[in-house]
């Protein structure tokens, strides 16, 4: 029998209106995030605004906040995609991951975009895990 969708809901997250999309679904022990943002608790508000690093650091802590609600941790992390408005933004975007993760890095794929949302965004991330696979 295959196990069913589980939308997964994170106080520390805000969640879009319905019929927009959700932010986590777990199948099994498969989970997936939506691309996620520096965008604040009211969906507006840009946290980080011009620094790639501050960014990208709100992002991991959503996915974090996610994780932790799917009963799943960052080291479970096994693939992301990150966008990126500006390729030289790279660096700082590595410095946050490290604050996240340890060990072996999940595997991961960097992608320059034309624009993300809004011009203040710089970083959008993209996540999938395997619930008890990381150490």
């Amino acid at each position: 029998m295959a196990a069913k969708q589980q939308r997964i809901i994170s106080p520390h997250v805000a969640e879009y209106p319905p019929g927009h999309w959700s932010n986590c679904i777990r199948v099994g022990d498969a989970i997936y995030l939506s691309g996620f943002t520096s965008r604040g608790q009211d969906l507006k508000t840009i946290h980080g605004v011009n620094d790639a690093y501050e960014q990208t650091k709100v992002i991991f802590a959503k996915v974090k906040h996610c994780l932790e609600a799917a009963g799943a941790k960052m080291s479970d992390v096994v693939n992301m995609t990150i966008f990126v408005t500006d390729m030289a933004l790279n660096k700082e975007v590595w410095r946050a991951r490290r604050e996240f993760f340890t060990g072996d890095f999940p595997c991961s794929t960097l992608v320059q975009v034309a624009g993300l949302g809004t011009p203040q965004i710089l970083v959008e991330i993209q996540v999938q895990a395997q619930a008890g696979s990381g150490a």
